[in-house]
């Protein structure tokens, strides 16, 4: 058996270095082809190319090129090369580079980007007619029918560890069988606490996820549940329910990942421990599973699990989201960009807590979104600008201590 040819987006970041460190342990299955990453971890980004002889390596900003050539020569120094014992990959920079890597023949792309920078890269594999593996959520909540109208049946895996967990029970049943979809939340580090107790919370509480270890931007997604939102839009347009057939239910313990309730009344629910190896694992193999991709959950050990209500006034994000998705068009794509740009003035100080999921709320209800013959990623991107700016707008008051000066 051949080995699956890969391409990486967003090497350096949390899904792209898990993807690498599995491939590393199966390398008689996958082969990449490519990397690419935004440019913040140069030395990173060549370790990964040396190890793994890739071919090309795309960086977003093309002031670090030099950086780039200037760390494979230290690398493949430390490794003790040579001179002419290894061979510099093919360096492509600037915003599309990424994409470019996207449209490259092989057997998978891995699109690990953080935000709406995913889109095009998203866009470009599946009009290549690469098979998708998506942990860019983003890409597919503000894209959407962008993206459902380009796709092939089986053409997009999902890594999100909920939507791996609903595909995976999906198996199990016919799609005219599924009453509804149950994606399962951990409840963030603020699980049990009632709005009021959460307004002086910071940005390290803030950043301390109970079971994961992710970028700050998704950390604080998952603190304010906007993550949870997100997923719920993704999974409205990956697996075609209405928004009124998916629920979301807290579950500390984060073992059962999520959940399909079919119309027999039966309930089928994918179990592991909190990691992400098993979902990126399918993503490169699918619909083949990696041997010891994680290890197994130990029934031998005794646990609790709970199941617990979603407390939408602590937590309206995931309601603000079902609103957003509802009303479709461009809202979604505001969704997201408003809160880009509030998560990033909480880090600031600019703006507190509870202030980043109140003012995406604003901005959402003051965009009207119009009326389209056919989206179009102008439109997209035109919502998405307008978006940022209003909550540039809205949150520029704020002062250093975290406390608001105007009402969002």
């Amino acid at each position: 058996m051949n080995p699956r040819t890969v391409v990486i987006l967003g090497s350096t970041g949390s899904v792209g270095t898990q993807a690498l460190e599995l491939i590393a342990r199966n390398r008689d299955r996958f082969r990449v082809h490519a990397i690419s990453a935004g440019g913040d971890n140069v030395g990173l980004l060549a370790r990964q190319a040396l190890e793994f002889e890739v071919e090309v390596v795309a960086v977003a900003r093309a002031t670090v090129a030099q950086d780039l050539q200037l760390a494979f020569y230290a690398e493949a120094q430390r490794r003790g090369y040579a001179q002419g014992e290894f061979r510099i990959p093919k360096i492509l920079t600037g915003p599309d580079a990424s994409s470019e890597l996207a449209a490259m023949p092989c057997d998978v792309v891995l699109n690990g980007i953080t935000g709406s920078l995913g889109l095009r890269p998203t866009l470009a594999a599946l009009d290549a007619g690469n098979t998708l593996a998506l942990a860019n959520k983003e890409s597919l909540v503000i894209g959407g029918p962008l993206v459902t109208r380009r796709v092939k049946p089986g053409q997009i895996v999902p890594v999100d560890s909920e939507h791996s967990a609903i595909a995976q029970c999906l198996r199990g049943g016919s799609g005219d069988e599924v009453r509804k979809l149950l994606l399962t939340a951990s409840g963030g580090p603020f699980l049990g606490r009632a709005r009021s107790e959460l307004a002086e919370v910071t940005v390290e509480q803030a950043l301390e996820h109970p079971n994961f270890a992710m970028g700050p931007v998704v950390t604080i997604n998952s603190a304010t549940l906007v993550n949870k939102g997100l997923e719920l839009i993704e999974a409205h347009l990956l697996f075609g329910l209405p928004m009124d057939r998916i629920d979301v239910v807290v579950h500390p313990q984060q073992a059962v990942h999520s959940m399909v309730e079919f119309y027999d009344g039966s309930t089928l629910a994918q179990v592991g421990l909190p990691t992400m190896t098993v979902p990126i694992a399918l993503g490169l193999g699918w619909p083949d599973r990696i041997p010891d991709a994680s290890p197994p959950w130990n029934w031998a050990e005794a646990s609790t699990w709970q199941f617990l209500p979603l407390d939408d006034e602590a937590f309206p994000s995931v309601q603000l989201a079902r609103e957003a998705g509802a009303r479709g068009g461009t809202a979604p794509a505001v969704f997201n960009a408003a809160n880009e740009v509030c998560v990033q003035a909480f880090r600031d100080g600019r703006l507190p807590f509870l202030a980043i999921v109140d003012t995406v709320a604003r901005v959402v209800t003051d965009h009207d979104v119009p009326s389209y013959e056919e989206l179009s990623i102008d439109d997209v991107l035109a919502a998405d600008a307008w978006a940022r700016s209003r909550a540039r707008e809205l949150t520029a008051g704020g002062n250093d201590n975290g406390q608001e000066t105007t009402q969002a």
